[in-house]
């Protein structure tokens, strides 16, 4: 029998980023802000039980190392199952923008495959291939806002914030993260590690709108100049704060007034833009149990399969 779902996959923000130091292992210690944002990619998945795996994706340009098809093989491969699985991927996040959509798409198919094969994955388990995936993979089992420690991948859950509107920018510019990260290597030390951290603990506590600093803005800004001029432009136009997310391209601005939201709207209707707003961790959640009610039981999180047995 073959059983589908039809999926939303949210992007994030990141609502300030700060990069304190390399570590021995080769990534960075980071301290940032994950925010589930409304903008997502529509994923439809199908399995069917089968005496041998096969992995088909439809409907998205060819990505090299697709995340998709990578998460499903770890999670046959974690269920020791067997079957045939299908995806129609249609993508609305921009990629290589910042925005996550390359992890949340698969988040998504960590949550859902094993609703539809019938089998049940413990939490820590899939908090391991998650982590597996990516540095942002693991915040997309959760949602909403979310303090990320270490390289992104160490969570914890921050209170809800408003439900903000916001002016999403993404440019058809591409920022290298690799690039981002080996120019920022160099001015590391220019910074104290004390001050970076006490300045990051002031943001925490005046939560989001408050001085949104994102450490790559400096050398991501000075490759891509307009970029720049993009975060200038939102808050001459109103925005009460303007900042990148991750290490580009996107830009984003949050409006208070919404008749400043509705003349931003107008002043960049020549870029590729986005009206978007927060979306606290009950509605993301929310969102899962309305796709995947045919095949779950009870409210637990993550979604238990009702075929379990």
């Amino acid at each position: 029998m073959t059983r589908t779902a039809r999926l939303k996959a949210h992007a994030k923000l990141n609502l300030g980023l700060r990069v304190l130091f390399k570590r021995p292992d080769g990534y960075h210690e980071l301290r940032t802000v994950f925010q589930t944002i409304s903008l997502a990619d529509r994923l439809d998945i199908s399995f069917t039980p089968a005496k041998a795996t096969r992995v088909r994706i439809e409907g998205a340009p060819h990505i090299p190392d697709n995340l998709v098809e990578k998460a499903a093989v770890l999670a046959v491969e974690a269920l020791r199952i067997q079957g045939d699985i299908g995806f129609t991927l249609k993508k609305n996040i921009p990629s290589g923008a910042g925005l996550g959509g390359g992890s949340s798409d698969a988040a998504a198919v960590l949550l859902a495959l094993p609703v539809l094969a019938g089998k049940h994955l413990p939490d820590d388990q899939l908090a391991a291939l998650a982590a597996t995936l990516g540095s942002d993979v693991p915040f997309f089992l959760h949602g909403g806002t979310a303090l990320g420690l270490g390289r992104g991948e160490e969570l914890y859950p921050l209170p809800d914030l408003p439900r903000t509107k916001a002016l999403l920018i993404a440019p058809e510019v591409h920022s290298s993260t690799a690039e981002a990260y080996r120019d920022l290597s160099q001015r590391l030390t220019s910074i104290p590690l004390q001050n970076k951290l006490f300045g990051f603990q002031q943001e925490i506590w005046r939560g989001a709108g408050v001085g949104l600093v994102n450490d790559f803005e400096e050398v991501v800004f000075a490759r891509h100049p307009a970029l720049a001029q993009l975060k200038k432009r939102l808050l001459r136009v109103g925005a009460s704060v303007a900042a990148m997310t991750g290490s580009g391209s996107a830009v984003f601005g949050i409006f208070q007034d919404p008749l400043r939201f509705e003349r931003a709207q107008n002043a960049f209707s020549s870029e590729r833009t986005f009206a978007i707003s927060f979306l606290n961790r009950s509605q993301y959640r929310s969102s899962w149990v309305r796709a995947l009610k045919p095949h779950t039981k009870g409210n637990q999180w993550p979604p238990r399969s009702r075929y379990a047995r």
